[in-house]
């Protein structure tokens, strides 16, 4: 019940103020969008997609990409570590590797398991805004891109005038808690140079048997250079290094005490030629990783080393005022060597193409059509159609298109190189790719350039949906190295999945007097998932059926006082082994408070994660934090 005094508050802030000026954290009117692979404003673009700032981290209460992400309208995060350890991303009911994330263009997507989707290789100051499509993009963007798009664009890589910067920060709390960070941006008359070292640590919270702890790190460099004849070259390296307890993160055993280690690098470099009416952009990038996996403290670990290149070459251009096109090609390669998963390797390719254009007045159409062929599943074709109508402040919109997704190297292979595995999750080469047909509408109505109301109608009829389904030891398809005693979940192709849902997105920015500004969002997503299969699967059984998250940030002349929270109602479950219940809901609630310096030479500030102590998890058994009170101090130059 603790749910309505937040939600009443965030209504006196709604109505307290009155707009009088245009500052943005999240942008709203006439906003350019690139999450559709083309600049063009977010209303011409016929999907809902909600743009955020970097600098909504310094205004809230968070200690990363993905902590930023739980609070933002319609964005569902299921974490199993606080602070960036791990969460899976979904977007209108899907699975957490239904979601693509694209850092300046380029697919971050792990080959290994999208539970490390969410290691941003940049430091957060580095982000110049995030962008997040909800709902199908595989026309333009391919497998994994089901429920919706996370598009990072970085201030470096955007080719944007920005200030010289130096700023680091120090925060201690409760827990054994210390972070810190630096970073620093410099910018001549051709070149940009910035840098970042991000570091979170912790002996945490009581766990069964050891504790919550982690040391999660990241660094980072990217270089602009303007060259001549109006190209412009980007190349960024970054590294992430991660130790954390991973206890009941992928098992409800009791017997589970595991930790993990994952290591990876990330190099990227890309090169644009402007053109009068278009631009030519060449990328290319590639990911190492290894991770390691312990059981238990005495167990040899699950080792896997990863490797992912990727390049693509597309084209911009526009025909008319009225009319314009992509065309590009795209080329992947994916490698694993494990001693738990075996020795593969994928190659993939695509062929994409499309077309914006306004047949007249306010109507605006974007068609797509796509071609990959995978080695693993052969060739797919995807059509997409967009379409908007936007007179005035009022928008209407609708799309439908068909989506994809492939198996990752954990569903094809997990435990399947060992010698004998007598419980858990067992892989299986012979899944089938995933397809969906997906349709939406909706509305966006502008009440002021910084106030926006959002609304859709969604529906996704999926085939052959990739999920771990309990399954008897008698129905496994291979048994070579397993038990008939033994308990294991089989990941397989359920047989048709239909989900269908309402999502509502406010959203309001503004300063509200001459040294007073509002930042406030809220999303509130009804959710309804039909599986005629009658074994239930892992993820899409876990997925909130209503979900409301939320969040304000209150600036009076030099103080900043905010607000974050969600609140989950979702199907019970319960793990008998470990007396867990992942309760039918629960309300989260987290405030901050910030003391700007004069000049905007750094600030101090307190926050307070999980404010009424509520006892928690979002997946089975992975049990989340309670109360965790911290404070810091900020340096900026």
């Amino acid at each position: 019940m603790k749910l309505f005094p937040v939600l009443l508050l965030h209504i006196i802030c709604f109505l307290s103020f009155r707009v009088t000026a245009q500052d943005s954290t999240v942008l709203l009117d006439n906003v350019v969008v690139t999450a559709t692979q083309a600049a063009q404003l977010q209303k011409e673009s016929g999907r809902n997609i909600l743009s955020v700032k970097g600098t909504a981290f310094s205004a809230l209460p968070v200690h990363s990409v993905d902590d930023l992400l739980r609070y933002l309208p319609g964005i569902e995060l299921q974490q199993r570590g606080p602070q960036g350890s791990q969460s899976d991303i979904t977007v209108r009911g899907g699975t957490f590797q239904q979601v693509l994330v694209i850092i300046d263009g380029v697919k971050l997507n792990d080959p290994l398991t999208g539970h490390f989707n969410m290691y941003i290789p940049v430091h957060p100051s580095e982000i110049d805004r995030v962008e997040i499509l909800k709902g199908a993009a595989s026309a333009t963007w391919g497998s994994e891109a089901v429920g919706g798009v996370v598009n990072i664009i970085t201030k470096t890589f955007s080719g944007k005038p920005f200030k010289n910067e130096y700023r680091t920060r120090i925060l201690a709390g409760e827990y054994g808690l210390l972070n810190a960070d630096s970073y620093f941006r410099w910018s001549g008359q051709k070149s940009q140079l910035s840098g970042g070292l991000l570091s979170n640590n912790a002996k945490g919270q009581a766990l069964r048997g050891t504790r919550g702890f982690f040391h999660l790190h990241t660094a980072n460099l990217s270089y602009s250079r303007l060259l001549t004849g109006n190209w412009r070259l980007n190349i960024r390296a970054a590294a992430d290094f991660r130790k954390f307890n991973a206890q009941n993160y992928y098992t409800s055993f009791s017997s589970d005490t595991a930790r993990e280690k994952v290591n990876s690098g990330w190099l990227q470099a890309g090169l644009q030629k402007k053109y009068p009416k278009g631009h030519l952009q060449l990328d290319a990038a590639y990911k190492k990783l290894r991770d390691q996996y312990w059981f238990r403290p005495a167990a040899a670990p699950n080792d896997n080393h990863t490797n992912f290149y990727t390049a693509q070459v597309y084209y911009t251009g526009a025909v008319s005022k009225q009319t314009g096109f992509t065309l590009g090609t795209q080329a992947t390669r994916k490698e694993i060597k494990s001693n738990d998963r075996g020795n593969h390797a994928l190659w993939h390719g695509a062929l994409y193409g499309i077309l914006r254009h306004q047949p007249g007045g306010s109507f605006y159409v974007n068609e797509s059509l796509r071609l990959d062929f995978d080695e693993s599943y052969g060739w797919v074709l995807v059509p997409q159609v967009n379409m908007a109508w936007s007179p005035s402040r009022l928008t209407l919109r609708a799309a439908a298109g068909r989506s994809f997704r492939d198996a990752d190297f954990t569903e094809r292979y997990n435990n399947y190189n060992k010698t004998l595995v007598t419980s858990g999750r067992i892989g299986n080469p012979a899944l089938e790719a995933e397809h969906s047909w997906n349709a939406e509408a909706g509305a966006d109505y502008y009440f002021s350039p910084r106030f926006r109301v959002s609304s859709s109608l969604f529906y996704r009829n999926h085939r052959n949906l990739i999920d771990w389904a309990n399954t008897a030891y008698a129905d496994m398809p291979r048994k070579d190295n397993l038990v008939p005693t033994g308990t294991y979940a089989l990941a397989r192709n359920t047989e048709k999945i239909r989900s269908s849902g309402f999502e509502l997105d406010i959203l309001y920015n503004e300063n509200t007097g001459r040294h007073s500004r509002l930042l406030a969002m809220a999303g509130l997503t009804w959710l309804n998932s039909k599986n005629e299969d009658p074994v239930p699967s892992l993820y899409i059984s876990s997925h909130a059926r209503f979900l409301l998250n939320y969040s304000t940030a209150l600036t009076l002349h030099a103080f900043t006082f905010s607000l974050t929270g969600v609140y989950k109602y979702r199907n019970e479950q319960k793990a008998a082994a470990l007396n867990a219940v992942l309760t039918r809901s629960y309300a989260v609630l987290n405030a901050g408070a910030a003391y700007q310096f004069p000049g905007n030479k750094g600030k101090i500030f307190l926050q307070a994660d999980n404010l009424f102590n509520k006892k928690y998890s979002d997946l089975l058994g992975s049990a989340m934090p309670g109360r965790w009170l911290s404070g810091g101090i900020e340096i900026a130059l």
